[in-house]
């Protein structure tokens, strides 16, 4: 109960700030973006963005992918997400937790859980849901936001993760660690 008590906590925050996320996080986020794209390629991929926010990376990802899909807790967030979606021919938005997704096992060719790692309660465990829904031999990027984790611990989270740390990025540009996992 405590952990969807802290879940609604956070999901109250964005909706608090829906309306001016995109002018706060643009530009740091596009960073994390092409960090992320330059070790994943979602050419022809289903794709899943966790915790998609408004929606930004949409515009990074949409015209290379088969289909994106977006998830995010914070109905107003996904209501400026659904807006951008009308942009894209294969791009849809969910209400959902991302450590009770929707979907079934192996559904995903590429997962981003950019900027969503430390909202969670339980880490592991939402890390757990994201290989589920991960078809094998592919890839998921995550972040760890600095001021959140010790590199220590997040380096800890992705080695018990039961995926294969493929890439691994720490550049003072970006406020966050950057890891590629393969299923």
């Amino acid at each position: 109960m405590a952990a969807w008590r802290e879940k609604q906590r956070v999901k109250h925050a964005y909706d608090v700030t829906a309306d001016i996320y995109d002018k706060r996080y643009q530009e740091e986020q596009s960073r994390k973006y092409r960090a992320s794209l330059a070790h994943l390629s979602v050419v022809d991929a289903v794709v899943l963005d966790v915790g998609c926010g408004s929606g930004l990376f949409f515009d990074a990802v949409a015209n290379q992918a088969q289909l994106v899909v977006g998830i995010d807790l914070s109905h107003k967030l996904l209501r400026k997400a659904h807006k951008r979606a009308k942009g894209f021919d294969r791009v849809f938005v969910i209400q959902a937790d991302a450590d009770h997704l929707p979907f079934t096992d192996a559904t995903f060719d590429a997962e981003f859980a950019l900027t969503i790692l430390q909202n969670m309660p339980h880490p592991a465990l939402t890390l757990t849901e994201l290989k589920r829904t991960l078809r094998d031999s592919r890839k998921l990027a995550v972040t760890g936001l600095k001021k959140a984790f010790k590199l220590e611990i997040f380096m800890d989270l992705m080695e018990n993760s039961g995926m294969q740390l493929e890439a691994f990025v720490d550049n003072q540009t970006i406020n966050c660690y950057i890891a590629i996992l393969t299923t």
